[in-house]
Formats: C-alpha cells, sequence, structure tokens
C-alpha cells in the first residue's frame, strides 16, 4: 500500500474516534454537563479533525470545520452560553461533520446546500448579523497554504500594542524521520507578524561524523505580532514531542505559559510532510512578512530548563501507551492460538494412552504447559476484546433522527458501556441494535399526544443496557411504551397467512411473531417500517452469532428485548459428555447442576414425552443420543442427568452416558466446513483428533418445551409440581 494512503486510512480511523468523542461530549453536556474538561474535549475533537483534513488538502471539510470550532471557541470562551438550542444546533453540525468526513474517506459529494446551512446555524450563534454564505465553503483551486478563510465576526476589544517575543527552536531527528520540515513550520510561523530568524549552526559535526538522519540545527527567532503564546504554539501543534520549543515574552522576561489545550491526539499528523497551518489558525492568515537573516541582539541564551525526574518519568510512562495493530494479524494470532490448544490436548492425550500419570515428570509439564497455554489465550481474546461503547455511541444520532422522523420526542439513556466483549461481536451487533432501537421509537412509544392521554411524561425513554452475565454478554432495548399490543400482532398474522386463524398461542409465542419474515404492523410502508424485514433481520444476525432474543412485553408499560451473545467466537468453556459412543461438549455457562438420575424419577408422559422429578417439580426430559438420532430409543442404563437453562430462563434435563470432563475448546463452524445442523452450535477438534460437536442448548430447551405445550395434558409450563402431573 502506498504509505501516504496507509496515513491517510490512519487518520480516518482516528476521525471515527473523534466524532465519537464528539458526539459524547455533546450528549453530556445536553445533559446538564457543562465542566471544562468536556467543552475542550467536544473542541479538541473538531479541531483535530480540522488539523488533519488540512494536510490531505480536504477542502470542504477543513472549511466547515473551522465554522464548527470558531463556535466551540465562543462557547468555551463563556462567549456562547450552553443553551439547549445551541447543543440542539451542534449536534446536528457534528452530524454534518459526519458526513463530511464519509465523503472524504468513501467518496462521493456531501449536500452542499446542507451543509451550507448547518455553518450558517453555526455563525449565526455568535453572529447573527452576518451568517455565513454557502459559498464561503467552498475552496478556490490551488494549495490550501492560499486558503482565504472567512471567520465568523466577533466583536473584540481594541486591538493591544504589537508584543515581542523569543523562540528557540531545535528540532529533533523524529521530526525530519516523520516528514515534517522546519522551513514550513518557520513560513507559519511567519504568518503572525514581523520575524527575524538567526540560524544557530553550532552543533553541526564534521563532515566525517555526520549521521545523515541527524537535527543538528536550531533557530533563535524573534517575532513582534499582537499574539499569545498560544498562537505560536499552535504553529507547532504537531511536533511538539519532536522538538524542543522555548517562548518567551520579551515584556515580563519570563517563560510564558504553556497553552491551556493539549496537543490534539492525531500522532498521524507527524508523519505528513506538509503539515499546513493554515488549517490551525482561527483567524484569518496574515500578509507573511520577509525572513530576515539578521542576527538576534545580543541576549542570554534561550535554554529551556531541564525536566524534573517526576516529569521524564511521566513522559516515559505515556510514550508506547499503545499501538496499532492490523486486524488480520490479530487473527492470526488467534488461529495459531486455537491451534496451540489443540495441540496441548492432543500431547495430553497421548500422554495418558502411554500411561503416563499427572504426577511424572512429563505429566507435571504437561500441566504446567496446560496452564501457560490458557494464559495465553486468555491474553490474546483479550486484545480481540472492545468496550461496547463504540457501537452505542452511534446510536444518540439514530434517535435523534428517528425521533424528527416520527415527531416524537426520545431520551436514550445507555448503560455498561465499558462492558467489553470480542471485536467480531462488536462489529455485527450495530446491525441489528439499530433495527431495535428505530422498532422501539416508531411501534414502542407512544406519540405525544398518546402519552399524556395515557398519563406519562411526553419524552420517551429508550433504554441500552449491557452486561455481562454467565460466560455471555447481555443487551437490553427496553421502551417504556405501550408494550406490544397482541391481538393487532395475532390480527395482522393471520391477514399475512402467517398462522391459522384458529391458531391457539402463548403470549411468548404471539410477541415472537413480528420475527416473521414479512410481518408488519405498519398500515403503510414508510421510510421507517412497512416491509416486515426489520425484526425478520434482528433474529437472523442474532442468531448468526450463536445468540438468542427474547422479548418482555407489559401492555402499557413498555418492551424489553434482551439479546444474549457469547462474549466471543472463538473459544468456550464446555463439559465434555458421551452420548451414543459420540463425544459432546454442551457449554459450561448452561449447566445448572449434575444428577445420576433414579429409574422411579422419570415418567412417561404420552408417547414421546419423558419428564424427570426434581425436588418436588417436573422437568422435560431429553435424551441427547435420540434427539441427534443417534440411537432410536433410551437404553435401560440411564447414564447422567444434565440440568441446563436456556436463555429464556426455561429449563430441561439433557440424559448422556457419561461425563469426561471439562475443557476449554477451539470453536469451529460447523456451518461453514459442512451444513446448519438442528442442535448442534459448531463443533471443535479434541486431543485423540476427532472432532466433538458442540450442543445448542438453547435449540434442546425451546424443542423440549414446545413438546411439552403440545402435550394432550395440557402442560403449559417445563416445571409442574408433583400434584398437577400426579
Amino acid at each position: 500500500m502506498d504509505p501516504m494512503q496507509a496515513i491517510k486510512a490512519t487518520f480516518f480511523v482516528e476521525c471515527e474516534e473523534q466524532l465519537a468523542e464528539l458526539e459524547a461530549g455533546l450528549m453530556a453536556m445536553e445533559s446538564g454537563t457543562h465542566d471544562s474538561e468536556t467543552v475542550n474535549a467536544v473542541f479538541r475533537a473538531v479541531h483535530s479533525i480540522k488539523g488533519g483534513a488540512g494536510a490531505f488538502s480536504l477542502d470542504e471539510l477543513v472549511r466547515y470545520a473551522h465554522v464548527f470550532e470558531t463556535t466551540l471557541d465562543a462557547l468555551r470562551a463563556g462567549r456562547l452560553p450552553s443553551a439547549p438550542a445551541t447543543l440542539q444546533i451542534m449536534l446536528r453540525a457534528a452530524d454534518g461533520l459526519a458526513d463530511l468526513v464519509r465523503v472524504a474517506r468513501d467518496g462521493g459529494t456531501a449536500d452542499a446546500a446542507r451543509i451550507a446551512a448547518l455553518a450558517a446555524e453555526l455563525a449565526a450563534l455568535i453572529n447573527p448579523g452576518g451568517p455565513i454564505s454557502g459559498a464561503a465553503l467552498s475552496v478556490p483551486e490551488g494549495d490550501i497554504d492560499d486558503l482565504d478563510f472567512e471567520p465568523v465576526s466577533i466583536a473584540v476589544a481594541e486591538a493591544a500594542p504589537a508584543r515581542s517575543w523569543k523562540i528557540r527552536f531545535k528540532p529533533h531527528a523524529e521530526l525530519y524521520a516523520k516528514g515534517n520540515e522546519a522551513a514550513l513550520l518557520l513560513r507559519e510561523l511567519g504568518r503572525l507578524g514581523a520575524m527575524d530568524v538567526q540560524l544557530d549552526s553550532g552543533n553541526l559535526p564534521d563532515l566525517t561524523e555526520l549521521d545523515p538522519e541527524g537535527a543538528y540545527l536550531s533557530w533563535n527567532i524573534v517575532l513582534t505580532a499582537d499574539c499569545e503564546a498560544s498562537a505560536i504554539r499552535d504553529v507547532f501543534d504537531f511536533v511538539e514531542d519532536e522538538c524542543e520549543l522555548e517562548i518567551l515574552d520579551t515584556a515580563q522576561a519570563a517563560p510564558a505559559p504553556p497553552q491551556a489545550e493539549p496537543a490534539p491526539e492525531f500522532d498521524v499528523m507527524a508523519l505528513i510532510g506538509k503539515a499546513q497551518a493554515a488549517s490551525r489558525q482561527e483567524q484569518p492568515p496574515a500578509p507573511v512578512a520577509p525572513v530576515a537573516v539578521a542576527p538576534v541582539p545580543a541576549a542570554a541564551p534561550i535554554i529551556p530548563p531541564p525536566a524534573s525526574p517526576e516529569a521524564q518519568a511521566g513522559a516515559e510512562s505515556t510514550v508506547g501507551a499503545t499501538i496499532r495493530v492490523d486486524l488480520d494479524r490479530v487473527d492470526r494470532l488467534i488461529d495459531l492460538v486455537g491451534e496451540l490448544v489443540i495441540n496441548e490436548a492432543m500431547l495430553y492425550q497421548r500422554s495418558i494412552e502411554a500411561g503416563m500419570t499427572r504426577a511424572s515428570a512429563v505429566g507435571m509439564a504437561l500441566e504446567e504447559l496446560e496452564r501457560l497455554t490458557h494464559e495465553i489465550q486468555d491474553g490474546v481474546m483479550a486484545i480481540r476484546a472492545q468496550p461496547v461503547r463504540s457501537v452505542f455511541q452511534r446510536m444518540p444520532r439514530l434517535v435523534r433522527q428517528v425521533a424528527a422522523q416520527t415527531g416524537k420526542q426520545v431520551r436514550l439513556v445507555t448503560e455498561g458501556e465499558a462492558t467489553e466483549v470480542d471485536k467480531t461481536v462488536i462489529e455485527r451487533l450495530a446491525d441489528p441494535l439499530t433495527h431495535m432501537i428505530r422498532n422501539a421509537i416508531d411501534h414502542g412509544l407512544e406519540s405525544p399526544e398518546g402519552r399524556i392521554a395515557a398519563g406519562k411524561p411526553v419524552e420517551g425513554t429508550v433504554r441500552l443496557h449491557a452486561l455481562h452475565r454467565s460466560g455471555r454478554i447481555v443487551i437490553e432495548v427496553a421502551d417504556d411504551g405501550a408494550g406490544i399490543n397482541r391481538a393487532r400482532v395475532r390480527d395482522k398474522a393471520v391477514q399475512n397467512g402467517l398462522i391459522a386463524a384458529d391458531a391457539v398461542l402463548s403470549d411468548e409465542e404471539t410477541d415472537n411473531l413480528i420475527f416473521l419474515p414479512g410481518f408488519s404492523t405498519a398500515d403503510a410502508v414508510s421510510e421507517l417500517s412497512g416491509r416486515g424485514v426489520g425484526m425478520d433481520v434482528v433474529r437472523r444476525s442474532v442468531q448468526a452469532l450463536g445468540g438468542r432474543i427474547v422479548i418482555t412485553s407489559r401492555p402499557g408499560l413498555g418492551s424489553t428485548f434482551t439479546l444474549s451473545l457469547p462474549l466471543t467466537l472463538a473459544v468456550l468453556d464446555g463439559m465434555v459428555v458421551t452420548a451414543s459412543g459420540q463425544t459432546m461438549i454442551i457449554p459450561l455457562g448452561a449447566i445448572l447442576e449434575t444428577l445420576q438420575p433414579r429409574a422411579n424419577d422419570m415418567h412417561a408422559l404420552g408417547t414421546d414425552l419423558r419428564l424427570i422429578r426434581m425436588r418436588g417439580s417436573y422437568v422435560p426430559l431429553v435424551d441427547v443420543g435420540v434427539a441427534l438420532g443417534f440411537r432410536s430409543g433410551p437404553v435401560e442404563d440411564d447414564g447422567v442427568a444434565v440440568l441446563v437453562e436456556g436463555e429464556s430462563g426455561a429449563r430441561s434435563v439433557l440424559l448422556v452416558d457419561a461425563i469426561l470432563g471439562q475443557r476449554q475448546v477451539v470453536i469451529k463452524s460447523l456451518e461453514a466446513n459442512y451444513r446448519a445442523v438442528p442442535g448442534i452450535a459448531g463443533a471443535t477438534v479434541m486431543g485423540d483428533g476427532r472432532v466433538a460437536l458442540i450442543l445448542d442448548v438453547d435449540v434442546m430447551v425451546v424443542q423440549a418445551n414446545s413438546s411439552t405445550h403440545a402435550a394432550p395434558n395440557g402442560l403449559l409450563n417445563s416445571e409442574r409440581t408433583l400434584a398437577e402431573v400426579d
């Protein structure tokens, strides 16, 4: 890949991070958080995007971000109050900024009229009499250094007399290694005012000792300009870590205080050879003064004070805190660790077959290898683990859009954003969550009039909650709307021919009708609903991740959709069992207990259904060998009973021949390598080289309870008291 393209791709990745921080900050401010840290974070996000865009000559993005940044600067300085109406405009402006970033990354054109209107709204916040024009967002041909920005006019006090600054600038070798040029920085510094520059070549070695990649030159500069120290530091914004920079105000004869704003987080800019400071100036560029090379008047040498040991230690602790690694390399590493786990299991199996005990030297070495292998596996999996925040942060924008389309007032509440899950799962969460939130707002929440009539607040609430439970991630999407109108759902299903008119359905089965392809309760097709594809997409997406979705709805109080997904799609803690001579894995998170069943505890109900009595209740019994077709009927020796619980809370007992132990296994997709098999979630390779099937507990529980529902005695749930059956 072209190095510049790689750098540009990194810039857009960091743009996504900055946009997420921008939106999160604005949402926090809208909810009442107005501390300086939040406001500065919002400002830095836009400032960083503008600076990076300027380096790549993304002119339209630079101009729009400049208007946005100017408005945020007024908010930061207290000249603009953070009223709700102001923040609504800024949230819409953030959407416009995200669109421009997307266009710059993916190509195409942005809606020029919409972008100009958003920029005008921003400008009107601090300059009502002179809104920015659409032409102001067009970029003249030529280099971006020649851009003449039209900043919003702000009334300021009478200009202060010109100040004199002494500046010492000494680049490090890293500055040149990353493609920056000292000459460009000096030229941009000259835009601030009259400047005298003296080259200091005292550290230049002999030609025989010169390192071509070294840095030996420095510059002493006297700048006369009506500016603050922060404006001077802005010129060196993206190279402060690669140079020594000292700024002295000659009027005070003391070092100027450091800039309040830390440098933007775009370390990618240090790799760009042409860091145009025109995109970083908040005022129109002044004419470039001639750079005189006259000697600096006699003065004390400008030498930066040595950093304290504490400061040096702090700086060292932050360097290299994070690195960017290509995702393909991580995936390859995970695959190799998976193979390592399989080979470790094979070695252990071979040692058992050879008669080696765990107390032997080889056995103890293998035990240590097993421990280290699992630690490596956990560490590698943690590399891919990411908080769900990256998905949750996309939802506020969606909520605003859908609320505006439906004319409803909606508040989004997110909880558990720090909950971590494998990156593969996160990447596939956005689509189902998008459909579920759209459904919650469009179908779940009542209209403002309907909420008032029901005695509810006009503003509806959608809650997005993530948490870990039993080795899985659970995500809940809840609303405080009217709940599912089951009579209407049933009527629509009958009209669409999805169920028979005389079908007898439980509340849970009626709720699940909304997941059928082509089902919709909308009277007409709109931009949001009516085609019956949204919830079907949700179910298919969740099932593809090996998860389940459960609906809980209370009429008049709202609905909750609960997604339960595996934390990772790569490894699984499971119980190794046998059934009809076949080795299988039961996911450990679904197992509640195991027991040795007694013959008088098991009862037949009808021709096919069997129940087992446990603590005064009856639970459906599933013979795994029979259910999967390995044998035609139950055997006299009933083996071991494993009590499992599905995601819906329903329980069943799986009957297996024996339990071999507990292992962490590497999941392989059976559907990708063979085909989908009902009741089987995947497969793994065991230590003896054989393939073991991973049971889909939820499917088996659902099938067992469906058989119970259909039993002739009218059993309606998976657990009945002894008196009810007897």
